[in-house]
């Protein structure tokens, strides 16, 4: 017997899935989550579904992990100290950054501090041309000189990026090995390694973010690796990329960069998984938690995936589809519109007598206010205590009691003395501004993006996931919603479903009709080489491997750059690609190829589905009185219990579906079906 065992970290909970390889028999747990030390979250979520599970430590075939450490180093400002060496005359590179604000007449904005202050950023002698040319030899001396003042700094990390290495690596590399040889021990991030793309500061700020994170990385993996060992789990460490596969726990020491937004990647993983699995290829994931509301798009059972992303920016499009806020990644990211929207979002009222809700969170210490661990402050869930839809006495399956009275207390003072109203309709409030906000993010990621979200079934998962998710599907007119089983754990059943990937890229920048076939082919092929290899140390037979090939083309004279996959119709593919983001096309331009680009992917072989029992009709456990706007007031709602729900039973809203990890709120009108493999199917009742 082998199992696999997956554990997302969230903002406010860690959950981890644990699935029998052969039988497809799933265990799971949720424990609050220890921000001082997360391994120690993930540790006690990784025993608690061994024990659930009856299983082993030594029986654990590998563990796959999603994280958020990246990120919040960053937004947190917990980086490490780093150097940055650059080409003379460049040294102002991530001062300068770019001439953009986010929100063009906002004349107060800031730009972000650069993560390498101007004193730890030092410049080394040489030139390369466009093509690659030297223009002046790299001088030793030089590097030596600037390693001498990073030494003098205390540095714990270092980043190149020189002129032009994306075409030439020759001069970064050996920048490295000199700063190797007098820096022993302090990690070198090249941008010929890490982003070997052309747009200087893009290049740069990624590779300055994969040096300022890579001792902290190490230090958490190291830290996981060692409590896994200690409790007996000698299994691989495998860790979420934010493309969507995964990597080794090696590979994310060395390029922490591809897994910044790690965590909520794999929620839209599993989302295209169950896609697949129904035949619904085209699906809006939703994904509420405790500190955060995600919204990605799946088109064609196709992840969308954006190689233009800020860090610690906020959400938007901004130009070229890009959020202008932040530190931008030149790497392959799940595009997620993301928004301070969660369970623990707190609601207060402006100066201007206004009610706000977050984007601060309550996050998982101290909490909501019902969770008694000392929080003081209102939030999304303490509103939905009031209204009735989570019930006290089973949150998080009975471990945990909520105490309504301290969270309507909170209401109260807080929000509804002030504002003048009653407590119901001041909790109601807050959950119709969460709402509004999250159905704004939806447009963001589908009508902003050139799709109409009436052509996609919503899946609606994450602890507060499916107790807003109804509401969005109607709000948004979208025909069909989807709560899956387990949906507060959801993210982490999705990292069982991805397999390895290894993205790689090469700048041409080259009109399109000059650009021979075999040149291309040539290309993909010596990409196809590298991934293949990279694959192979990770233990995969070449029989498992395959390789996906897309083309960045732009008209000549554009900024930006769409990608398409490569192959016959390439310029018909563009065309039909550039019509469907900017509205319009120009097929008698002129064409040029940006970059080719190549995922190579790894296949692990998934878990079975475990199908559902056929049996009678619904019966609920209880009624109690649950608040419905539409019905202007508490109504007496039946209560379900998700797991004495057979395949096949059906019953109309107003209804509330109580389940471990999540509780499933279905509005007036709707109707919930529950299909062959146990998930909710709510639709709008046909009149």
């Amino acid at each position: 017997m082998s199992v696999r065992v997956a554990v997302d970290i969230g903002g406010t909970f860690t959950d981890a899935t644990l699935i029998d390889e052969e039988t497809g028999a799933v265990s799971i747990a949720k424990v609050l989550t220890t921000p001082a030390d997360p391994s120690e979250g993930f540790m006690q979520a990784v025993e608690r579904a061994l024990a659930d599970g009856n299983v082993e430590a030594a029986q654990v075939g590998f563990v796959v992990h999603a994280t958020t450490v990246a990120t919040n180093a960053i937004i947190e400002g917990k980086i490490a100290r780093a150097g940055f060496v650059t080409t003379e005359g460049f040294r102002d590179l991530l001062e300068i950054a770019r001439q953009v604000r986010p929100f063009l007449y906002d004349t107060q904005f800031e730009k972000a501090k650069p993560l390498v202050p101007r004193d730890r950023a030092v410049t080394v002698a040489e030139r390369l041309g466009p093509a690659g040319e030297v223009l002046r030899p790299l001088e030793d001396d030089s590097v030596r000189a600037a390693a001498a003042i990073l030494r003098r700094e205390g540095v714990e990390s270092v980043a190149v990026c020189l002129l032009h290495a994306y075409v030439n690596p020759a001069h970064e590399q050996r920048v490295g090995a000199i700063l190797a040889e007098e820096l022993p021990g302090i990690p070198i991030s090249l941008s010929s390694e890490v982003a070997p793309e052309f747009r200087e500061y893009l290049r740069a700020s990624t590779t300055v973010i994969n040096a300022v994170i890579r001792p902290v990385v190490e230090r958490y993996l190291e830290r996981i690796e060692s409590r896994l060992t200690d409790a007996g789990v000698q299994a691989k460490l495998l860790v979420m990329q934010s493309s969507g596969g995964v990597f080794s726990s090696e590979a994310a020491r060395s390029r922490p960069v591809f897994m910044v937004e790690s965590g909520p990647a794999a929620g839209v993983i599993a989302s295209a998984y169950l896609g697949e699995t129904l035949g619904r290829p085209d699906i809006l994931s939703f994904d509420m938690g405790g500190t955060t509301a995600k919204v990605g798009l799946i088109q064609g059972g196709q992840p969308s995936v954006t190689k233009d992303y800020n860090v610690g920016g906020h959400a938007g499009a901004g130009i070229g589809g890009m959020s202008l806020s932040g530190y931008p990644v030149r790497t392959p990211v799940v595009d997620l519109v993301e928004i301070g929207a969660g369970g623990g979002s707190i609601a207060w009222v402006d100066s201007g007598g206004l009610l706000r809700v977050g984007p601060q969170s309550a996050g998982a210490d101290p909490g909501p206010v019902c969770y008694r661990r000392g929080g003081s402050e209102p939030t999304v869930t303490d509103a939905n205590v009031v209204l009735g839809r989570l019930n006290p006495a089973y949150f998080l399956g009975g471990e945990m009691a909520l105490d309504v009275a301290g969270a309507k207390a909170a209401i109260e003072e807080r929000l509804a003395k002030p504002l003048g109203i009653a407590v119901t309709e001041a909790a109601n409030g807050i959950v119709e501004i969460a709402n509004a906000a999250m159905v704004n993010a939806l447009h963001l990621i589908s009508v902003q993006r050139g799709y109409d979200p009436r052509d996609f079934v919503l899946v609606g998962f994450g602890g507060a996931g499916p107790v807003h998710a109804n509401a969005l599907a109607r709000d948004a007119e979208m025909p069909t919603l989807l709560i899956p089983r387990s949906p507060g754990i959801f993210s982490a059943t999705g990292l069982l479903t991805t397999d390895l990937k290894r993205d790689a890229a090469v700048t041409v920048m080259r009109r399109l009709d000059d650009l021979e076939a075999a040149e291309v082919e040539r290309i993909f092929a010596q990409l196809e080489e590298a991934g293949r290899a990279e694959l192979e140390q990770e233990g995969l037979a070449r029989g498992a491997m395959s390789f996906v090939r897309k083309v960045d083309l732009r008209y000549v004279g554009q900024s930006f750059e769409l990608t398409v996959p490569a192959g016959d119709g390439l310029l018909e593919r563009f065309h039909a690609e550039h019509d469907r983001t900017y509205g319009f096309s120009a097929p008698d331009e002129i064409v040029e190829v940006v970059s080719l680009r190549l995922t190579s992917v790894g296949w692990i072989a998934k878990p079975p589905a475990q199908p559902l029992e056929p049996g009678g009709a619904a019966e609920p456990k209880e009624h109690r009185p649950v608040y419905f706007a539409e019905l202007d007031g508490y109504t007496d709602c039946p209560i379900y219990d998700r797991y004495a729900l057979a395949a096949g039973a059906s019953f109309p809203g107003p209804a509330v579906v109580e389940e471990f990890d999540s509780t499933t709120v279905v509005h007036p009108g709707f109707r919930v079906t529950v299909d062959d493999l146990g998930n909710l199917a709510i639709e709008r009742e046909q009149t």
